[in-house]
């Protein structure tokens, strides 16, 4: 195995002892009281050399003014080959710069606005290998404009991946309160093709979906066979009679009207 050896150069000391004509380098490229102390050099190369001075400006903190001093073969004069300044340790530093496709959000597409997709889209697939019936039908109609790309097999199952993981799928708050799912309501309507299993589309007004692609194991509770509750009744319960505060005493053994008993006593009903 071949190892790449990295080649170590020896500072030459009238490069490194060029300190005052870098730093007045840097101050011309600078404003007015930006360029610090001198942070030391650095061998780039052959009687190359780079000093390195601290930058006071509060917008750069952490970073430093790198100017590259040189001087040719058997020159005495050390000159400026380059100036610029460089983030160092700790520096504050832009974010990473992302394509424009990854930072599109949902949404973020506006009238008038143009999306274009690449030639190697992998969510894309050629024309020519969509064979479902669909498909065949379509090319009959329209006999040689058909689509010059379709959808993927991996377009396909992101797209399943997204809608069933959404707002539009089972895991969602309104759907877990759902009194069934929309597979089983009478406004859900099954889209076509291999996609017809397990989503469709919710074609109730008053739905918070309507419109939407929706799970078939999505609900709401607005479902077409969603239970009435009845009102409750106006007729109050039959009171509970408590038996057990008196005792019951036998029909036979209560005295008649106007009777008198064996002692004398007054007929009842009479004070």
């Amino acid at each position: 195995m071949n190892r790449t050896r990295s080649r170590t150069f020896t500072a030459d000391q009238a490069c490194a002892a060029a300190v005052e004509p870098a730093r007045a380098a840097a101050e011309e490229i600078a404003r007015p009281g930006e360029v610090g102390e001198h942070l030391g050099f650095q061998a780039e190369g052959e009687r190359v050399v780079t000093h390195y001075f601290a930058c006071l400006d509060r917008a750069y903190r952490g970073w430093r003014w790198a100017i590259t001093v040189t001087r040719a073969s058997r020159a005495r004069n050390v000159t400026i080959s380059e100036t610029v300044l460089l983030p160092g340790a700790g520096a504050l530093l832009p974010p990473a710069w992302v394509p424009w496709s990854e930072r599109l959000l949902p949404g973020d597409l506006g009238v008038g606005d143009l999306l274009p997709t690449s030639d190697d889209d992998d969510r894309l697939a050629p024309g020519f290998t969509e064979t479902d019936d669909d498909a065949d039908r379509q090319m009959i109609f329209e006999y040689g404009l058909g689509r010059a790309r379709v959808l993927s097999a991996i377009g396909r199952d992101r797209a399943v991946h997204r809608w069933h993981a959404g707002d539009s799928g089972p895991h969602t708050p309104l759907a877990h309160a759902a009194p069934a799912q929309c597979s089983t309501c009478g406004f859900y309507w099954p889209l076509a093709g291999a996609l017809r299993l397990g989503f469709g589309v919710c074609a109730n007004e008053y739905a918070p979906d309507d419109g939407k692609v929706v799970a078939a194991d999505h609900g709401c509770g607005a479902h077409s066979e969603a239970a009435v509750i009845a009102p409750p009744s106006a007729e109050q319960p039959m009171p509970i009679l408590d038996d057990l505060g008196y005792d019951l005493m036998p029909e036979e053994s209560v005295p008649a009207a106007g009777s008198v008993d064996d002692e004398g006593a007054e007929p009842l009903g009479h004070s």
